[in-house]
């Protein structure tokens, strides 16, 4: 018996044999060289290839479109539209006539650059792409090549079986036999991309990010998978095998009963209510958020609007924000303004070089920067705004001045808008995000220019611990549950109780059942996290009262290491939630 541990994206547990997959590996990539009469006869094939590709993701399309939700169908309608992208193939033309090698490498090298630079970015959301960008490549390149991979083998399979693999590409998981795919394990992946969305989407256990398990297995072998801890049993021994089916009976029972929670607000037993909100990277995220309970979008990220060669225009922008105001309709949405590192991809925004970009120019530095580019994106969220309940936020705040420039050119981008005649929504709120300590530490400063504060958790505990987040020889010190995190989060609530105005945390610590009580007792009044979390944290809202979390809270501010407050933390949810109690 062996076991690995990686990160749980879709609950429950499966218990099945593995199925390894290798079968989306590239083809192997002929290089050449041609001749500049050649590039004319290259480009050729390339439009060729791009059009067969075209046809085989549009029938794609129309079965995810069958059988999936719009949110999952709108993958492959991502995919269509990277196809018919011409400025990206436009760059590929430059490349064959720069490098004079075949149009296949030419190919595979930008798409392979592509997702390296997508990888960089800190948005998790944004590193998924790279899964979109690598399928439809492969996809290209096996056109290109009279590749023919045949029925998948994933489409009918004869026994229930959990599927081991590096990775799955959207395309793998939409041909999936539903039926008989118990479980997903994957090396590679995390809580946003495509293969989660789908696996939630058909209620299948899943754990990715495992890092080697697929080079350790052989297909046939016995497996025990736990979607909601990240654990994978491999080969388990009979008394292993009967306490995990005893789980699995508890984990359907728990399923029916969260579910069951969607309509109650989050309310404690003593009658304090807080808003539940969801967190999404792209417009056709919103299709399902009502359906996990959420009350509105805490976070809407705009960075997917800057991915490409080219930055979007005011029209797509807009159409994007629309979307979600309009399937949200009262209910809050909160945009944030692009939230781009110094390794992003558009043109208009390089920043070659910089030696560490997490603390270079990005975020609110290149918008303020950049202002015409700016009130571009401004501009379009003033215009969707009649759709909807907007409220504006501005990422990475370390001074005051930054809000008083951001907003001095949304008042600018205003009047643009009245210029026009163009409406928009008088009373939309605009609020700051506190990811920094400067920003934690001034917050009674900032706050005087804000309308809300929304404390952005992942990037508040990096910086004030001093802690590459993506860096395993330091990952141990990354810890929610460090005093001097819990004192920011404290500190900054508290200002936003004195000046009347609301806090948030839109950070993975909303979602963070083990950290609920805490961020309830000291006084939050919105968590926005991944809608499938929603469910959990709103049955441990609904489980306890106000006065025991402020208790618990004001106990764990006293820890004086981050071992003694998840002590505290552990014995009040062993007491009250068994089972989840706070691991790091």
């Amino acid at each position: 018996m062996k076991t690995f541990t990686g990160i749980p994206v879709s609950n429950g547990i499966a218990i099945g044999r593995a199925f390894v997959y290798a079968g989306n590996t590239l083809s192997e990539i002929p290089r050449y060289s041609v001749s500049d009469g050649d590039v004319a006869a290259e480009w050729e094939r390339l439009q060729t290839a791009i059009a067969k590709a075209a046809g085989e993701v549009k029938s794609l399309h129309e079965q995810a479109s069958r059988q999936l939700s719009k949110e999952q169908a709108d993958i492959f309608q991502a995919h269509l539209l990277m196809l018919e992208d011409a400025a990206f193939f436009e760059e590929i033309g430059d490349k064959l006539k720069e490098t004079l090698r075949n149009i296949e490498w030419v190919v595979q090298d930008m798409c392979q650059d592509m997702c390296q630079k997508l990888m960089k970015l800190p948005d998790p959301s944004l590193q998924e792409r790279a899964a979109d960008i690598a399928d439809v490549s492969r996809r290209v390149i096996d056109c290109l090549l009279f590749v023919d991979r045949g029925p998948s083998p994933l489409a009918n399979l004869d026994e229930d079986t959990i599927i081991v693999a590096k990775d799955l590409m959207p395309s793998d998981t939409l041909v999936l036999d539903k039926a008989r795919v118990k479980g997903i394990a994957l090396d590679e992946g995390g809580k946003t991309s495509h293969t989660a969305i789908i696996a939630r989407a058909f209620g299948i256990p899943a754990v990715l990010g495992l890092s080697s398990l697929s080079k350790e297995l052989k297909s046939g072998e016995t497996l025990v998978l736990n979607g909601s801890s990240g654990l994978v049993i491999v080969n388990p021994d009979i008394e292993t095998l009967e306490m995990q089916e005893s789980a699995q009976e508890l984990e359907r029972e728990r399923a029916g009963r969260l579910n069951a929670l969607r309509e109650f607000p989050a309310e404690t037993r003593d009658g304090h209510r807080v808003a539940l909100l969801a967190n999404i990277g792209l417009p056709e995220e919103a299709e399902t958020l009502l359906d996990y309970g959420a009350e509105g979008v805490g976070l809407y990220r705009s960075e997917f609007l800057f991915m490409s060669g080219k930055s979007a225009g005011e029209e797509a922008q807009y159409e994007a924000y629309s979307r979600v105001l309009k399937l949200m309709g009262k209910r809050p949405v909160t945009i944030r303004t692009m939230d781009v590192g110094g390794d992003k991809l558009t043109s208009e925004l390089q920043a070659l070089g910089e030696k560490n970009p997490l603390l270079g120019w990005r975020a609110i530095r290149i918008s303020l920067a950049n202002p015409e580019l700016f009130k571009v994106q401004l501009r379009a969220m003033l215009r969707a705004s009649v759709h909807g309940n907007l409220r504006i936020m501005f990422p990475m705040i370390c001074c005051v001045e930054e809000v008083e420039q951001a907003r001095a050119l949304l008042d600018e981008a205003s009047a643009e808008c009245r210029q026009k005649n163009q409406p928009f929504a008088d009373d939309i709120e605009v609020g700051i995000m506190i990811e920094v300590p400067a920003a934690a530490i001034s917050a009674d400063i900032l706050a005087e220019e804000s309308d809300f504060l929304s404390l952005g958790t992942n990037d508040l505990i990096q910086y004030s611990l001093a802690v590459d987040r993506g860096n395993e020889k330091v990952h141990y010190l990354s810890d929610s549950h460090h005093p001097a995190v819990l004192r920011l989060i404290k500190q900054t609530i508290d200002v936003a109780h004195k000046r009347g105005i609301k806090a948030s945390v839109c950070g993975e610590l909303a979602g963070d059942p083990s950290a609920t009580a805490i961020l309830l007792g000291l006084g939050l009044e919105q968590f926005s996290m991944n809608a499938p979390s929603i469910p959990r944290i709103k049955e441990i809202i609904r489980g306890t009262s106000f006065e025991s979390c402020k208790a618990l809270a004001a106990k764990a501010l006293q820890g004086r290491s981050v071992a003694e407050v998840r002590a505290v933390v552990n014995a009040w949810m062993a007491e009250n939630f068994p089972g989840c109690e706070s691991t790091g």
